[in-house]
């Protein structure tokens, strides 16, 4: 039992050390293609992780969305503004139901020259009908009116404001979506955002979904209209 026991141990301890190793690899890869001059806020916690962050860099760099919309701001508000301000063109659209969130991420964007490529939208949640349902969902008035969304992050709200709290991101948001847009739903790992994949894509069958290796999970969907 216990040589059992030494076996799991060592086990998880190589598994922790992999994903540790992944994730430094990953936020020097964030550096070295923003060329960033000064440090980016902590990606531990509730924060992005350096993975998923990759990834929205990647695609920003190639894709050169010109309007990208996140759910919840952040360090990853940081990494789209720099990639918009690599880029030449664009701009992000924060929403942010946090208010001190919401100044830290106007702080750290000022802190980093980048005012210029995004604005954090203090946008409360408040009850809105969705599927036949009350969902606490972000105020969507401050974002710009018929604007076509290329790339749409979702990281917010926080799980604990309700079960599949993520979910009125499709009925609130898809519907603006530019053809070809991509959207990158992060801790996709969990089960009330498998549940809520499965969902969309019930809902949604034009917009195709793949999973995409991150340390708390992670999909990207993109929207495929039908002629």
């Amino acid at each position: 039992m216990i040589h059992l026991m030494l076996h799991d141990v060592r086990d998880q301890s190589h598994k922790q050390n992999n994903c540790l190793f992944r994730q430094m690899e990953a936020l020097h890869g964030l550096y070295t293609d923003l060329g960033l001059s000064r440090s980016l806020p902590d990606t531990r916690g509730w924060a992005a992780s350096p993975d998923f962050l990759l990834e929205l860099t990647r695609h920003a760099l190639t894709d050169k969305p010109s309007v990208v919309v996140e759910c919840s701001s952040g360090t990853s508000t940081i990494v789209l503004a720099r990639c918009l301000q690599i880029n030449g063109s664009g701009r992000v659209y924060s929403l942010e139901h946090d208010a001190a969130y919401a100044r830290e991420t106007r702080r750290q964007l000022e802190r980093h020259g980048l005012t210029a490529w995004a604005d954090v939208i203090d946008a409360p949640l408040t009850a809105q009908q969705f599927a036949g349902a009350t969902w606490p969902w972000y105020a969507t008035d401050g974002l710009p009116r018929n604007a076509e969304v290329d790339m749409l992050v979702i990281d917010g709200p926080p799980q604990a404001t309700r079960s599949l709290a993520r979910y009125p991101a499709g009925p609130a948001l898809f519907g603006s979506l530019s053809p070809g847009a991509a959207v990158f739903l992060d801790d996709a790992q969990r089960p009330d955002e498998q549940q809520i994949l499965r969902r969309w894509a019930a809902e949604y069958p034009e917009m195709e979904q793949r999973q995409i290796s991150c340390e708390k999970g992670a999909a990207v969907l993109h929207y495929r209209p039908r002629a």
